[in-house]
């Protein structure tokens, strides 16, 4: 690493880390609006949202700098890279925790409400995920991010299973509709929360084994 582009790695690192534990907290908040139907809890998770979307613009002007010192060195450059990337992904998180917010205060309104216990497992699952890919950022840990990799199927096929059952009760239940689309809604954002807490598991296997995992079961690496 050069010493010029060290402070600015370190800086880097820092806001990404701040970035993913604000988008555990806000995921956190919205399933708790959620759970609870707490509508004032709801309407906090779009100012978080504006904190998450302030550091990614941070990390806009930090990648900026760093690469405005030249000719960094392939490791640098990949880790620079890496970190916006990753910072994308977590700006995405924040925009799908306000969608499960969203759906929480409509939600609220329904009355003698029963969660699908499903989604309790999607949420739960999906909220893992996400905090184990973000360990593994901690800890550049390239392990642990494959195992992360990993377990996305398992989310994908929770979802698959929860939106089919719901559908089915609407068919069943013409009653639900009026609030089944926003079940079907919520299943949906923490399957994409899963798919982004992936990519940034990706992001971290490449910055620690320098190893792009990206599209590798479509193309056979």
């Amino acid at each position: 690493m050069t010493r010029l582009l060290e402070p600015r790695l370190n800086d880097l690192r820092e806001t990404i880390l701040r970035m993913g534990s604000r988008s555990e907290a806000i995921l956190a908040k919205s399933l708790k609006a959620l759970w609870s139907g707490d509508t004032a809890l709801a309407d906090e998770v779009a100012e978080d949202d504006l904190e998450i979307d302030r550091l990614d613009v941070a990390v806009d002007d930090a990648v900026l700098k760093a690469l405005a010192l030249g000719a960094p060195l392939a490791e640098d450059l990949r880790k620079v890279v890496a970190i916006k990337m990753i910072a994308t992904d977590l700006e995405r998180v924040g925009d799908l925790a306000r969608n499960v917010a969203a759906s929480a205060k409509r939600l609220s309104s329904v009355a003698n409400l029963e969660l699908p216990e499903k989604m309790r497992e999607l949420a739960a699952k999906t909220q893992a995920i996400l905090r184990d890919s973000l360990d593994g950022l901690s800890d550049l840990d390239g392990v642990r991010a494959r195992q992360v990799i990993e377990r996305d199927d398992e989310i994908d096929q929770l979802q698959d299973e929860l939106v089919r059952e719901e559908i089915g009760r609407m068919h069943a239940e013409p009653e639900r509709a009026a609030w089944a689309v926003d079940v079907i809604l919520v299943a949906e954002s923490l399957e994409r929360v899963g798919d982004h807490a992936t990519n940034v598991a990706e992001e971290v296997v490449l910055m620690a084994e320098a190893r792009n995992l990206k599209h590798a079961a479509k193309l056979g690496r």
